[in-house]
């Protein structure tokens, strides 16, 4: 006699039951969460909310809790791990078995560096991972305010990368500056103006227009194969009349 097929959950089906919550209203929690993550009005793709629900699920964290959220990383959704949610994940996995810090100080007595070990049952060696604040201090208020435990936090989750094998999520530390970096890149690399369109001309009306036309492309408004286009698109220009439009960039 065949066993009978197992019934697959759907993943918002997975997470409320996990939470024993309502599906319906779980579903509403998780899409108010990567709504306003994405801004007010934006929509929501099925792929992002998938997405966000089989990697929650996948690492069983809370979202009511915030032990997992999003952010709009250009456009897209990106889950973010707290630092709750890291924790989470590590004390939740069956090899884990402790771990242990070690600050290193400067010549002055300062903070200069911490290092999390991860023990885990199945290995005979701790994995190790040392961050320092000199390349992790961010300018974000809690580095200005805790920067030992921020330091701490850094450290405890590079090592959980490396002795667990977590990837597809980030930090609200590492959030924050992906942010910051595409707001820079903004600001460095902004988006060209629009070229406002230029009226279509009948070639008749070449040597009266023309001083338009070489003004727009010496602006950097419009290039000379565009004028030639929407001119052309009315009209047939003589060759020698496009060859007086290429000239003005030359």
């Amino acid at each position: 006699m065949n066993a009978p097929a197992t019934v697959q959950q759907s993943p918002i089906a997975a997470m409320a039951s996990r939470l024993s919550i309502d599906e319906e209203q779980m579903q509403g929690i998780v899409m108010n969460t990567l709504m306003k993550a994405k801004g007010n009005n934006a929509q929501v793709t099925n792929e992002e909310f998938v997405t966000f629900l089989a990697i929650a699920n996948e690492y069983g964290l809370n979202p009511l809790s915030k032990e997992i959220y999003a952010f709009s990383n250009r456009g897209a959704i990106q889950p973010i791990v707290s630092i709750d949610g890291w924790l989470t994940i590590i004390n939740s996995n069956p090899h884990f078995d402790g771990m242990e810090f070690e600050d290193t100080l400067d010549g002055s007595g300062n903070l200069s560096a911490i290092t999390c070990r991860i023990h885990r049952k199945d290995r005979n060696r701790p994995t190790e991972v040392t961050e320092y604040l000199s390349e992790c201090m961010g300018s974000s208020e809690p580095w200005k305010k805790w920067p030992a435990r921020m330091l701490r936090h850094k450290a405890t989750i590079q090592a959980a990368r490396y002795a667990f094998g977590l990837s597809g999520i980030v930090d609200p530390d590492e959030a924050e500056r992906i942010k910051q970096g595409n707001a820079e890149e903004k600001e460095i690399n902004p988006q060209p103006a629009a070229r406002p369109a230029l009226e279509y001309y009948p070639a008749e009306s070449f040597g009266e227009n023309f001083p338009k036309w070489r003004d727009a492309i010496e602006s950097g408004k419009k290039t000379p194969e565009q004028i030639i286009q929407m001119v052309s698109s009315k009209a047939l220009l003589s060759d020698e009349q496009k060859q007086q439009i290429m000239e003005v960039a030359a």
